[in-house]
C-alpha cells in the first residue's frame, strides 16, 4: 500500500512516517505540495493520502481538492490542530476522514484500515439501504422486490460518485464538476433537478429521502 503523506512539522512528519513504515506501508512523505510535485513520479499511484491542513503554500484543503480531481477514488485523511466545527465540516466536505492533533498512531492506523477497505479496488457490490449497487456491471437492484432500477447516464454517474465517496459530505460544486466535467455556476438548478429525479427512482419515499441526504448549507451525502 502506497501512502502519500504531507506534513510540514519535521518531528511529526518523521515520527508518523516511521510508524507507518513499521506497519508495512510504503510511505512517500513531503513537507509541502511544492516539494511533492517537484519529487513525485507520475507513475506512482497512491492508495491513500494523509494531509496536514496548515501547510506552507497550498493548504491541505486545496491539495485534497486537486488530488480528488486527479484520482476520484483516492481516500484522504486530513490532520489538523484546529478542532472547530466549521473546520471539521470543511474537512469532511472534501476528504473522507478528519483527525485532530494530537493523535495516537493506533487511531490513524485504524482509520486508514477502514478507508482502505471501503475503497478496496476489487469491491464490486455495495449495499445502501434497500439498494444493491453492482459497480462492475452498473446495475442497481431494489432488494425489496428484486427489481432492477433503471437510471439515465447522469443519474447513474451521480449515484456512483456518491457511493464511491460514501459517508463523505459532497458540495454542489464537487458533484457538478465530477459528473458534468464543467465548472459549477452558482444558481444553476441542473444538479438539483437530477438529484430530485434520482431520488424518485431510488428512495422509498422521495419526499423524505434516506439514501441521498441533504446537508443543509453544504451539499449532499450517502451513508454506507
Amino acid at each position: 500500500m502506497k501512502i502519500l503523506y504531507i506534513e510540514d512539522e519535521k518531528e511529526i512528519n518523521e515520527w508518523l512516517r516511521a510508524e507507518l513504515t513499521k506497519a508495512h506501508y510504503e510511505v512517500y512523505a513531503f513537507k509541502s505540495y511544492h516539494e511533492f510535485k517537484e519529487h513525485h513520479s507520475e507513475e506512482i499511484t497512491f492508495d491513500l493520502a494523509i494531509l496536514d491542513v496548515m501547510l506552507p503554500g497550498l493548504d491541505g484543503f486545496s491539495i485534497a481538492r486537486r488530488l480528488k480531481k486527479e484520482q476520484t477514488d483516492l481516500p484522504i485523511i486530513m490532520l489538523t490542530a484546529r478542532s472547530q466545527l466549521e473546520d471539521k465540516l470543511e474537512g469532511l466536505s472534501i476528504a473522507d476522514d478528519y483527525i485532530t492533533k494530537p493523535f495516537q498512531v493506533e487511531e490513524i492506523l485504524a482509520r486508514m484500515q477502514v478507508l482502505l477497505r471501503r475503497f478496496e479496488k476489487d469491491e464490486e457490490v455495495i449495499s445502501v439501504k434497500h439498494l444493491e449497487i453492482n459497480l462492475k456491471n452498473k446495475t442497481i437492484i431494489n432488494t425489496n422486490n428484486n427489481q432492477e432500477i433503471l437510471l439515465t447516464q447522469k443519474q447513474y454517474a451521480l449515484l456512483n460518485y456518491f457511493v464511491v465517496h460514501g459517508n463523505q459530505i459532497l458540495t454542489k460544486e464537487q458533484l457538478y464538476e465530477a459528473v458534468w466535467n464543467e465548472e459549477y455556476i452558482d444558481g444553476d438548478k441542473t444538479l438539483m433537478v437530477h438529484i430530485r429525479y434520482l431520488r424518485e427512482k431510488i428512495e422509498e419515499d422521495p419526499s423524505h429521502p434516506e439514501i441521498v441526504e441533504t446537508i443543509r448549507g453544504i451539499g449532499y451525502r450517502v451513508r454506507l
